[in-house]
């Protein structure tokens, strides 16, 4: 683990540190309402960690696996590369998974021809119990996996169908459902990186939970300009109508202050779940730490979003954070989420 915790590092170290900002404080119009997120601020890192993904001994598939992720979940190869060294292959493999599924429905123009890709990933997934798998580069390091760890099907599973329900483009109805869809997405995952680590612990699942339902609804808000400059909105419609908001307002960026208020409200329900997760801190076991360190980037993008009032098209919510890696091996080193 040492070598991937300094390759980590090193995309940070040399570029100079700045403090890291105090807890939230809300200014502008916001400076009214009551404190929302108190994260210790974090950055993020350039890809100099890309060295990693030829590490010595890496085969082919393994690296497919870990440049998929370099290039389309940067965070997550951060955070596969600080597990320990006996289950970092599996999870680079089992988040080019997700990534594989996570990309079907911008890179389709007809539903059916999504269906039919997510449909090659569950005979996939059946093929891989039955030792079989399709000669995919993602699908025989994931069969690897299951071998490796004793992966539970059924969280596979829940990740494909939830991604075939997603298949359809409209907001999400209320708050609720986003969050049924990042417990049966990014939690999915988390629960087998647990699994993974060789944990079984209840404590660890409940921050599990909380942690994917952060992490889907930061993805949700993230995604939001993206999805917005092609004409489709996907944030909850509860949240959006109380605050007289339409889909169309932010496609045309009118009601600058009420869409603040929206994305306040959304914001504040995944700071509301990290909160959570941490309160199982005490009793989760150190073990399971590697797993949660994903935080620290959503803890980034909160804080961010919150210096900028809550504008969702603000240009430096875009921009990656260049001290991630750092923040990431520290709490590596201090095992904690």
């Amino acid at each position: 683990m040492a070598a991937a915790v300094a390759a980590v590092a090193a995309a940070a170290l040399g570029r100079g540190l700045r403090p890291s900002p105090s807890a939230w404080q809300l200014r502008g119009p916001l400076a009214g309402r009551s404190r929302l997120l108190c994260p210790a601020a974090c950055g993020g890192g350039t890809p100099a960690v890309a060295a990693a993904s030829h590490q010595s001994g890496a085969g082919e598939g393994e690296r497919y696996c870990m440049e998929l992720l370099r290039k389309r979940d940067y965070e997550g190869f951060l955070c596969s590369l600080l597990l320990p060294a006996e289950c970092r292959r599996s999870a680079f493999a089992l988040r080019a998974f997700n990534v594989e599924l996570a990309q079907i429905k911008e890179s389709v123009t007809q539903k059916t021809i999504g269906l039919m890709r997510i449909q090659f990933w569950r005979q996939a997934v059946e093929d891989m119990y039955h030792d079989n798998p399709p000669q995919q580069p993602v699908a025989v390091e994931l069969w690897k996996a299951i071998k490796r760890q004793k992966l539970t099907k059924r969280w596979l599973m829940k990740i494909i169908d939830e991604r075939e329900k997603n298949m359809d483009d409209r907001a999400y109805r209320d708050i609720s459902e986003l969050e049924a869809y990042a417990e049966n997405t990014q939690s999915a995952i988390l629960y087998l990186t647990l699994e993974m680590l060789g944990v079984k612990d209840l404590h660890a699942d409940h921050a599990a939970s909380h942690i994917g339902k952060a992490q889907g609804i930061v993805t949700c808000l993230r995604a939001t300009p993206f999805h917005a400059s092609r004409g489709k909105v996907f944030l909850p419609m509860d949240i959006c109508m109380l605050h007289g908001v339409s889909q169309e307002d932010f496609i045309r960026r009118n009601q600058e202050k009420k869409m603040r208020d929206v994305i306040y409200d959304i914001a504040s329900q995944a700071h509301v779940h990290l909160e959570h997760a941490r309160s199982f801190r005490k009793n989760v076991p150190v073990k399971a730490f590697p797993a949660f360190l994903y935080t620290a980037a959503l803890e980034d993008y909160l804080n961010k979003i919150q210096k900028v009032d809550f504008d969702i098209f603000h240009p430096s919510l875009h921009r990656k954070s260049t001290l991630l890696p750092l923040h990431l091996y520290i709490r590596s080193w201090k095992k904690t989420y």
